[in-house]
């Protein structure tokens, strides 16, 4: 079965829980997108989004302790899984075949 291509906010989401790594949750998620893009990231839309990539195998999660600083509460852990992993390879490789070749952007990928 081929990699899903993913969107570009699904992308975004992968790439900024491997940018964090194992300390990747919600909030640094969203946070490191905006750091690293200028974008704009709705709370609510990126848990949205972890859901489904998490229902469709893409990531993973699992839930920390409990601390004080959020009134008890755990925070949930994301990893991108092996099929997430190959669906960011994916989704890259399709946007450099159409990249490719457009004499209008004339930017040369290596």
């Amino acid at each position: 079965m081929p990699a899903p291509l993913l969107t570009d906010f699904e992308l975004m989401i992968l790439l900024a829980t491997l940018r964090l790594g194992d300390q990747a949750y919600g909030v640094q998620i969203a946070r490191e997108i905006e750091t690293t893009t200028g974008r704009k990231v709705l709370l609510g839309a990126a848990y949205a989004a972890l859901d489904r990539l998490e229902r469709n195998g893409l990531t993973t999660s699992s839930i920390g302790q409990p601390t004080q600083a959020r009134g008890g509460r755990a925070k949930k852990f994301f990893k991108v899984t092996a099929r997430g992993l190959r669906a960011v390879q994916a989704t890259r490789e399709a946007l450099e075949d159409l990249w490719r070749g457009l004499p209008q952007l004339k930017v040369r990928l290596t």
